[in-house]
C-alpha cells in the first residue's frame, strides 16, 4: 500500500460490522477542548437502519426456532461487550519485551493472541509495526470493520463518514486533529480493513521504558494507539 495515498479495497457486506452511526457527515477541521470530537457522529439522531432491523430480525428468528436461548444470546453479547483495548495492549507489551513473540505476532495475530489465552476471533488480524520514519493507521472506508474481540467496541468516530473518507485522502491533517503531529519525513501508511482481514497497529516502544515490566508497559497502550491515531506516551514525572 502506498504512503499517504488512498488504499485499494474490495469489501463485501459483512453483518459482523458495526453499522450504527453511518449517514452522518461531520466534516470538521479542529475542535476546541471540551467540545465534540471532530469525527463524532450523532448516533442518537440516526434512523433505525436496514442493518439494525436485519440484526433484530435474525435474533428474533434464532430465538423463535429454538436455535439459541435468550440467556445464551445475552451471555454472548455480554462477552463481546466485555472485550477492551487492554487485550491488544497486552499483545503489544509482550512484543516489546519478547522479540520472538513479536515475530509471531507480526506473522499471525490470532495465533499469538491465543498464546496469551486471548480469543481474537476467526477473522484474520494483521499487525502493522510502526518504526522510525514509518507510521501506520487503520480505517475501514466502506463500513467499520474492526478487530472488536481484541480491541473492544470501535469508537464512534471510527465509524463516522468524515474519518472514513478523509484519513485515506489526507492522513496527516486528520492525525493532527487527534493531536498527533508527524515530521514531514515520516511516511504515513493507511490500511483499509475488510470483512476478511482486520488490522491492529504495533506502536513503537517509547524511550525511557527500559526495564519496565509488561503490566506497566501495557498501561501506556491506549485504544487510539492500536488504531494509529496516537502514540504511547510516558507520563510526565
Amino acid at each position: 500500500m502506498s504512503h499517504d495515498q488512498e488504499p485499494d479495497h474490495d469489501h463485501e457486506p459483512d453483518h459482523d460490522h458495526e453499522h450504527r452511526g453511518h449517514g452522518h457527515d461531520h466534516e470538521s477541521h479542529g475542535h476546541p477542548p471540551g467540545q465534540r470530537h471532530p469525527f463524532q457522529p450523532d448516533l442518537e439522531d440516526g434512523p433505525y437502519s436496514w442493518h439494525m432491523a436485519l440484526t433484530d430480525a435474525v435474533a428474533d428468528l434464532l430465538l423463535a426456532k429454538g436455535l439459541i436461548t435468550a440467556d445464551e444470546l445475552r451471555r454472548t453479547l455480554e462477552d463481546i461487550d466485555s472485550k477492551s483495548p487492554a487485550l491488544g495492549a497486552r499483545l503489544v507489551a509482550r512484543a516489546w519485551v519478547d522479540p520472538a513473540f513479536k515475530a509471531r505476532l507480526l506473522a499471525d495475530v490470532n495465533a499469538a493472541a491465543a498464546e496469551l489465552g486471548i480469543d481474537a476471533g476467526p477473522i484474520p488480524i494483521r499487525a502493522v509495526e510502526c518504526a522510525p520514519g514509518e507510521h501506520h493507521v487503520i480505517v475501514c472506508t466502506l463500513c467499520s470493520c474492526y478487530p472488536r474481540l481484541l480491541l473492544g467496541a470501535a469508537p464512534d468516530w471510527y465509524k463516522a463518514r468524515a474519518y472514513r473518507s478523509r484519513v485515506v485522502r489526507e492522513p496527516r491533517p486528520v492525525l493532527a486533529e487527534f493531536g498527533l503531529e508527524l515530521d514531514p519525513e515520516v511516511a504515513v501508511i493507511v490500511h483499509d480493513s475488510t470483512a476478511e482481514l482486520r488490522f491492529m497497529v504495533l506502536p513503537e516502544r517509547p524511550a525511557g521504558t527500559e526495564g519496565w515490566d509488561e503490566e506497566r508497559l501495557a498501561a501506556l497502550v491506549t485504544r487510539d494507539c492500536l488504531i494509529g491515531v496516537a502514540r504511547p506516551r510516558v507520563p510526565a514525572a
